[in-house]
């Protein structure tokens, strides 16, 4: 059973699903764009069921934690004082902290910057030592022979480029219909897209993801991703929140190169990490491209799996993503595997 709750500063409110023990190590997961603590529905109770004290917040803009009006209130350095705060509430001196998308960077920036509050820190998608220090730090990873650079300068980041260049734009496209578009990109991994441009990458040459439209098409929900039920508590909180939020993570990329410049011990993480790659996400891409290449060689105990799934992984393919897990805590971090008196 999830459970909810709020965990409230004079600086933030965080609201969080919670499920298994109180007393059970904890484990928390960062969802990205633009979804919700509820994209881990998968996840949580399988962990509470292994006895995992389980969390997943709403990110700030999100959900029913705390909305700010400013492009520089969601640089990562104050998400990351976001999840620290929480880490403090919940009264545990560290976690296993699990990311998606933009939550993958955050997790990422916990592990660099606050060791001693990470135990271990797994990822999927987003590799570390990658987007969380910024736009201009991926662009020379980009495959270009998918993306050659007189047509897609930024490859398949151009959508972050049209962003920065359109913002209100961009905002205004997603806002016209919050639930045809989270309907929309809520899809399950093509293998027929492998080595094509992601259509991310057209962002800036269709002024939008919609080929001009100016909002979202209504195309049929893909069921073996998100249900009906589900795809209207997401839309649901996008109407009421907007997308200036979310869509603002995306505009911090050179405060956010500067803060990952702070890390400690040169960024490199000696914890345990878990990388877990989409294969059939192209935006993401790490199987065929060289967007991995910089975690290898800043993680000193790093596991990594690849998982037939498109970006919307934990959803997709909840099966596969909960047994890697378990597997990766049962054999890499012994340590916060639940335990309890033989008594």
């Amino acid at each position: 059973m999830l459970t909810e709750h709020v965990a409230e500063t004079s600086r933030h409110k965080t609201f969080y699903l919670a499920a298994g023990p109180r007393d059970g190590p904890l484990i928390i997961f960062v969802h990205g764009w633009p979804e919700l603590s509820l994209s881990w529905r998968h996840q949580l109770p399988c962990m509470a069921s292994l006895g995992f004290r389980a969390i997943a917040p709403d990110m700030r803009g999100y959900g029913r934690s705390g909305v700010y009006r400013t492009h520089a209130d969601y640089a990562q350095e104050h998400i990351v004082a976001d999840m620290i705060e929480l880490l403090d509430a919940l009264g545990a001196a560290s976690a296993v902290w699990v990311g998606h998308d933009w939550g993958s960077p955050v997790v990422w920036n916990i592990a660099s910057h606050h060791p001693d509050r990470c135990r271990a820190v797994a990822s999927l998608c987003v590799p570390y030592y990658s987007l969380e220090r910024g736009l201009d730090f991926v662009i020379p990873l980009v495959d270009r022979r998918v993306y050659p650079e007189s047509e897609f300068p930024a490859g398949q980041w151009e959508y972050m480029r049209f962003y920065e260049e359109n913002f209100a734009t961009a905002t205004k496209q997603f806002e016209a219909n919050p639930y045809n578009m989270v309907k929309a990109i809520f899809r399950k991994g093509n293998p027929t897209g492998v080595m094509q441009p992601a259509v991310t990458a057209f962002a800036r040459q269709h002024a939008g993801w919609f080929r001009g439209l100016p909002a979202a098409p209504d195309l049929p929900r893909d069921p073996d991703v998100v249900s009906e039920e589900d795809l209207r508590v997401y839309a649901e909180a996008l109407e009421r929140n907007g997308f200036f939020g979310p869509d603002s993570y995306y505009m911090n990329h050179k405060a956010n190169a500067l803060y990952a410049e702070t890390a400690v011990n040169g960024g490199r993480l000696d914890m345990p990490v878990l990388f877990l790659a989409a294969r059939y996400d192209y935006v993401c891409e790490t199987v065929e491209s060289r967007l991995a290449e910089p975690m290898r060689a800043h993680c000193r105990n790093l596991t990594t799996e690849i998982v037939a799934s498109g970006h919307w992984m934990a959803q997709e393919r909840p099966l596969q993503v909960n047994a890697a897990l378990a597997r990766w805590l049962a054999t890499r971090v012994p340590q916060a595997w639940p335990t309890w008196p033989d008594k």
